[in-house]
């Protein structure tokens, strides 16, 4: 059985205004089972919180680490931690 976790990943590049978010939601979607969201921060990253499997969650992250993503991503911090829950579903912020 596959417990499920939370990742918080901050991607720094050029990541906004490229459509990242919206790809990323529509990832998350493709690779279902995660519930989250995306979300621009003031400083130019974009947040990405994602909740399911470790498997799911990990696939994400491959594809925000990989060059098949929107704008330029220039490296990506990531914390894994437990679920926290009360998401609908993954969101664009």
């Amino acid at each position: 059985m596959s417990e499920d976790v939370r990742l918080v990943a901050w991607v720094r590049g050029r990541v906004q205004g490229v459509g990242f978010r919206w790809f990323t939601r529509a990832r998350a979607l493709e690779i279902g089972g995660l519930s989250g969201f995306a979300l621009n921060l003031d400083d130019g990253r974009v947040q990405v919180v994602a909740e399911g499997t470790r498997e799911a969650c990990q696939k994400l992250l491959d594809w925000l680490q990989g060059g098949d993503t929107p704008g330029r991503v220039e490296g990506v911090t990531e914390i894994w931690d437990t679920p926290r829950g009360g998401y609908d579903g993954f969101a664009v912020r």
